[in-house]
């Protein structure tokens, strides 16, 4: 309630104007001591005059507690929103402030791809396409940060193959302090909206699970980002084949990204197959309207060097000018299997070919698909080590006897032979599920391999399973006489490296560290034992496979990168994904992958940025074997 004697010129009061509005008094004329006639204007400036009675001067509110120049707040809160403000527009006043508040050290190619190129480009649809090892993932890393201090970035999700997530989460938080959430089955099954997108503000996501899921792909129909980044985005691809275009789920995949942000980055270091239309249909998830309509060669070419960077390894410099990777050298290490070793080579291909005819005459594709799985595997293990083919007849051997076992004792309870197919516990392996694998964890690969191997078989009566068994029980005993004989000729070659070539040793003498990988456990564990028999101590070496969590193969790492003594990391593939290993500059491939790029991610370990030194590489290749054949062509 209000006075007449309240009513001043400055003063706020409430009640004059419609809705409660605030009104300041500017002049005042009292008339008999009882009325007064008051101007006043509203917020936007407009002036006003009215009669004032004492019934009404008792309605009105004086408000001259919320004037807006009060210093009654709290003031470590006003620092606090002073300073965040401050720092919102830090980025008017440091053109560089993503690199000097991350924990990262850029090159010049670093900096111009972003500061000069896709900083600049609204919208950004662009392919950075560097060679492996120039920090792609670092110049991602800074995009995101410096669109995200801009005020630009609200939501940010990067899809990326499944061997990578975790890597990615890891970077990102390390280096540039941005937590990223991956996007797992429990995380959907848990989402309290039922669209985990609408939940994971900044997320990283799986290529196959988003490419196969079409469920999860309505779900993140519903949702806007403002940048997505799709690392090893050539995976993507499509092709023309008898002048059609072949369109793959994750080319469709890419199609529909591109239609939910403003910010598109594509990550490779190989967009280009060879074929013009292929690249130029890649390119179309970037700009569909731009490459548009039926390729004809000569005609549809374009120059694309605005939407797109590819910088060799021989173009990166560093800021003296000098060239940022060191030389890298291979060697092939030929070894010729010993007579028994031959013969269970020979013994165990000649299986692995009859069971894939067997497999071929299946209706099933999806278990042709398996069965394929399986015996390729098993010749892997043939070629790695006589302990890992033994391992793996030995209990593809077992769960076949079991197997067996069981459809004796279906047949007597019913009366009837069952479908030994049934009895598998195996889901059917499609082209793409095998497609899926070359890019998931090694920690899913080694457990499919170990139960596929186990368990698929063409069998399909118990008569064609008694026969395989029989098979495998005889060789098995050869692979146990191969691995009794003590004569191991890939291991002989190993050892003559480890002990007389002069690039193991330091000037001094000292053991210089040294990689070893392996593509199975089973011949991980044969190394570890003999390595460290004949180096006379287990605590030189450290061993990264993939039934480690994230916590322990840091450890390990951390343990070969730091500890002097520790000498020799033996690893299967799982140390090929996100791990740094630059402290060494030798590595071995006991095992070859068949996939290609296995074998530059594994060298890509060594030979990265901050490696000084020349790098080293010796493979392993038996000579006479269907896999030294295709390793000299």
């Amino acid at each position: 309630m209000a006075l007449l004697a309240d009513l001043q010129p400055g003063t706020l009061v409430r009640g004059l104007l419609p809705g409660n509005t605030v009104a300041s008094i500017l002049t005042v004329v009292l008339h008999s001591g009882m009325s007064a006639e008051i101007v006043y204007k509203d917020a936007n400036g407009v002036l006003g005059s009215e009669l004032l009675y004492p019934d009404t001067i008792e309605k009105l509110q004086i408000v001259t507690h919320e004037l807006p120049w009060s210093f009654d707040a709290d003031g470590v809160l006003f620092r606090l929103v002073s300073e965040a403000y401050r720092i919102r527009l830090a980025y008017l006043f440091d053109p560089l402030i993503a690199v000097h508040t991350s924990q990262v050290e850029p090159l010049p190619h670093q900096i111009t791809a972003v500061y000069e190129t896709m900083l600049n480009k609204q919208p950004l649809r662009y392919l950075l396409a560097d060679d492996p090892g120039a920090g792609k993932t670092i110049m991602a890393g800074l995009l995101i940060k410096e669109l995200l201090m801009r005020g630009d970035l609200h939501r940010c999700l990067i899809v990326s193959p499944g061997n990578l997530v975790e890597q990615w989460q890891d970077e990102l938080l390390q280096r540039f302090h941005m937590a990223f959430d991956i996007l797992t089955n429990d995380r959907v099954e848990a989402s309290a909206t039922g669209n985990p997108f609408l939940q994971m503000p900044f997320c990283i996501a799986r290529l196959d699970k988003l490419s196969r899921d079409e469920h999860l792909q309505e779900k993140l129909q519903q949702t806007e980002w403002d940048l997505i980044v799709v690392d090893e985005a050539h995976k993507m691809s499509a092709t023309f084949f008898a002048g059609e275009a072949k369109y793959t789920k994750r080319y469709q995949l890419g199609r529909k990204l591109g239609t939910l942000t403003r910010h598109l980055l594509l990550l490779t270091a190989t967009p280009h197959n060879g074929k013009e239309e292929d690249f130029q249909l890649f390119l179309a998830l970037l700009d569909h309207d731009r490459f548009e309509g039926r390729f004809r060669n000569g005609v549809h070419k374009v120059d694309v060097s605005d939407m797109m960077r590819h910088l060799v390894k021989e173009q990166l410099y560093k800021f003296d000018n000098t060239l940022l990777f060191p030389e890298r050298l291979a060697y092939t290490v030929n070894y010729e299997l010993s007579p028994l070793e031959h013969d269970l080579y020979r013994y165990v291909t000649e299986y692995v070919r009859r069971e894939f005819n067997r497999a071929d005459a299946l209706q099933n594709n999806g278990r042709k698909g398996t069965i394929g799985f399986a015996l390729t595997t098993l010749q892997r293990r043939l070629a790695s080590s006589p302990e890992a083919i033994y391992q793996s007849l030995r209990r593809r051997r077992e769960r076949l006897e079991q197997r067996l076992e069981e459809a004796k004792q279906a047949r007597n309870q019913t009366g009837h032979t069952p479908n030994i197919e049934l009895l598998q516990h195996l889901s059917p392996l499609s082209n793409d599920d095998l497609d899926d694998l070359d890019d998931a964890p090694t920690t899913e690969v080694e457990e499919m391999e170990q139960r596929v191997v186990a368990q698929a078989s063409a069998a399909r009566t118990i008569t064609e399973l008694e026969m395989e068994i029989r098979r495998l029980i005889e060789l098995e005993q050869l692979a146990f006489q191969v691995r009794a004989s003590g004569t191991d000729r890939k291991w002989e070659g190993l050892a003559s490296l480890l002990q007389n070539n002069t690039e193991m040793f330091d000037p001094q003498g000292h053991r210089r560290k040294l990689v070893i990988f392996t593509e199975h456990r089973d011949t991980l564990n044969y190394l570890y034992e003999r390595i460290s028999t004949m180096l006379g101590r287990t605590d030189a070496m450290v061993i990264i496979h993939g039934s480690l969590n994230r916590e322990q193969r840091m450890k390990a790492q951390e343990a070969f990168m730091q500890n002097r003594e520790v000498q020799i990391l033996v690893a299967t593939d799982a140390a090929g994904e996100g791990v740094n290993l630059q402290r060494a500059h030798l590595m071995v491939n006991y095992d070859l992958p068949w996939n290609p790029n296995r074998l530059e991610q594994r060298f890509g370990r060594i030979h990265r940025i901050g490696q000084t030194e020349v790098c080293h590489l010796w493979n392993l290749v038996a000579l006479d074997t269907r896999e030294g054949e295709v390793f000299h062509t």
